[in-house]
């Protein structure tokens, strides 16, 4: 049996600025918008559908990306260029660095509060890393 994750909900306090930051700094587009959704949809057919809620009632969710070592160097870059604070740790205990335990990796929030990450290598993936 095949099994794929085919969408899933972020809650935001404003979906269509949710979605144009990560579509921007991931350099993907906004597929669709329908009802309370703007879907950004990933390279393996992934949408993830925003949805406008109260800004008390988000709950903070933590979403990783798997991108190349171009895509990498590319959304670095927009991350710097937005003067976005960035972190080499999911707790923010190393800001403006980058995670080299497996390839390359870093963390930053969205206007929602979600911790983002992108990384280049999955964990436990780089020659020569503790498994």
């Amino acid at each position: 049996m095949s099994v794929e994750l085919n969408h899933t909900i972020i809650h935001a306090r404003d979906n269509r600025e949710s979605a144009e930051f990560l579509s921007d700094v991931l350099g993907l587009e906004i597929t669709a918008e329908w009802g309370p959704f703007v879907a950004v949809q990933l390279s393996n057919g992934v949408t993830l559908d925003f949805a406008a809620i109260p800004a008390e009632k988000i709950t903070p969710q933590h979403y990783a990306f798997l991108i190349s070592e171009p895509e990498f160097d590319a959304a670095f870059a927009r991350i710097r260029e937005r003067g976005l604070t960035y972190y080499a740790d999911p707790h923010g205990k190393q800001p403006g660095e980058i995670n080299r335990n497996d390839g390359g990796g870093l963390y930053f929030m969205d206007p929602a509060g979600h911790g983002m990450e992108i990384i280049t290598v999955p964990y436990g993936g780089f020659p020569g890393s503790p498994e």
